[in-house]
């Protein structure tokens, strides 16, 4: 049963079903769960919410609790009369509920360490690829909804923030699964136009980058829309994005130019999101020496966010191509992005190094072996020897039968030596080889 109770008849035990008012006005992602953390009870406590709607099937009602705690007091009581005993305060213990968002516990399948052969894939490693399966549905919910978003844009109707958040809510969801599995797939999609992918992809990358940098839960959450939304103005120019495959980028540079300034003015008419999210949308194609656009500031004039939203912007635009371009190797990419010395930051770009990995997920890569592979998951441990799916070689000059190898399992047997030279292999184009590597990984991992 669903009640709506005042913020200050909350307690412990209760099932929060439903937090009333702005989606900013509290710190949590969850908006459904069992409130059993007394620090979280004190944040809500804190927050600017008034009502919550709370679910009495699932956690303790405020009526129940105060029955309950009377029983408990009459029984003693009564107990104490008749014993004589002195009186103890009642401890009314909550009710012992199973609520279906509470996760199910991992079922053992994996060999012990023992067991495993060198260069196997680790357990962590399985569990990971996993997680593709799970983000594949977000990704393709979320990429309803951005196109939603778009539409809404070009019709001129007010963006409803209520789908926005959702959409963050699962990309922060999955990021806090797997860091790297949600940005990994998607490098290696190519079934939804550009602009609704690189929307999802930088939102995603700004959360992760967000936790990278210990960003509070606000501010992380801020990150994610911003990401989301940074590209919204595109909605609004006067194109048939059909007509080019919606790729914006093919677009005169003017008009290209023009989608921060509808973007911000979108936003702003909205209402009810974050300045720094509008301000994200209208700077993050500024830089810190000057030379960005719309107004050409400078790095004094340009905040945290902006400067994320740029690093991940530009990160997504090189790996995944575009006027004509192949997409550039996504390592190679975090090595053209350090070439741009002070125009964009350093230290943030430093922290997505750190959050992606040395060697990201889709990266083409050569090994010591003399065969070609591509990363299909990270190590936990060291970023620097990735699992990655080994599929040529370069001394028969043809494809092989396609291995994955865990390469901080192989003690020292092989390893990376730099990225790999794919020009002039007989390859399938490389967005449906990375398709294909991580599909095939995933088939084969998720035993």
């Amino acid at each position: 049963m669903l009640r709506r109770v005042h913020i200050t008849e909350i307690e412990l035990g209760m099932f929060i079903h439903k937090m009333e008012g702005s989606w900013f006005k509290h710190p949590f992602w969850n908006r459904r769960f069992l409130l059993t953390n007394p620090a979280h009870l004190e944040l809500l406590l804190a927050s600017d919410i008034e009502t919550v709607i709370i679910d009495t099937d699932q956690g303790l009602d405020t009526r129940r609790l105060s029955e309950r705690a009377e029983v408990g007091v009459q029984t003693q009581t009564q107990t104490q009369m008749q014993t004589g005993a002195a009186p103890v305060a009642a401890v009314v213990p909550p009710p012992r509920t199973v609520s279906r968002y509470q996760p199910k516990p991992p079922v053992r399948t994996l060999l012990r360490p023992s067991e495993r052969q060198p260069g196997a894939v680790p357990p962590a490693t399985i569990v990971q690829v996993r997680e593709f399966g799970r983000a594949r549905k977000v990704i393709g919910e979320a990429n309803k909804v951005i196109s939603q978003v778009f539409v809404q844009a070009r019709l001129g109707k007010a963006l409803n923030v209520a789908d926005i958040s959702n959409v963050v809510d699962e990309v922060y969801a999955s990021v806090q699964r797997n860091l790297y599995a949600f940005n990994g797939l998607l490098r290696c999609q190519q079934d939804s136009e550009y602009v609704y992918r690189h929307s999802l992809s930088v939102s995603a990358l700004m959360v992760a980058l967000a936790r990278q940098l210990k960003l509070g839960p606000v501010q992380m959450r801020e990150a994610g829309m911003a990401g989301l939304l940074m590209d919204v103005g595109v909605g609004q120019m006067e194109v048939d994005l059909g007509a080019i495959g919606g790729d914006y980028r093919h677009l005169a540079p003017s008009l290209v130019q023009s989608h921060v300034l509808l973007g911000h003015a979108f936003l702003k008419a909205a209402g009810d999101i974050p300045p720094s999210v509008v301000d994200t949308c209208l700077r993050h194609h500024e830089r810190l020496d000057g030379t960005g656009y719309p107004y050409g500031l400078g790095a004094e004039a340009i905040e945290l966010l902006p400067r994320m939203g740029m690093v991940c912007d530009l990160y997504d635009n090189l790996v995944t191509g575009g006027d004509n371009r192949v997409g550039l190797d996504p390592a190679v990419a975090l090595r053209h992005l350090a070439e741009m010395g002070d125009a964009i930051d350093q230290e943030v770009l430093r922290a997505l190094v750190t959050t992606l990995g040395v060697y990201p997920i889709g990266a083409f890569v050569e090994l010591a072996s003399g065969r070609l592979a591509m990363v299909v998951a990270e190590d936990d441990g060291d970023t620097a020897l990735p699992v990655v799916r080994a599929f040529w070689s370069l001394a028969q000059g043809r494809s092989i039968k396609a291995e994955s190898i865990a390469l901080s399992q192989c003690f020292g047997a092989d390893s990376i030596v730099g990225a790999a030279d794919l020009e002039g292999l007989d390859l399938p184009p490389l967005g449906q080889l990375r398709q294909r590597l991580i599909e095939a990984t995933r088939r084969e991992l998720a035993v």
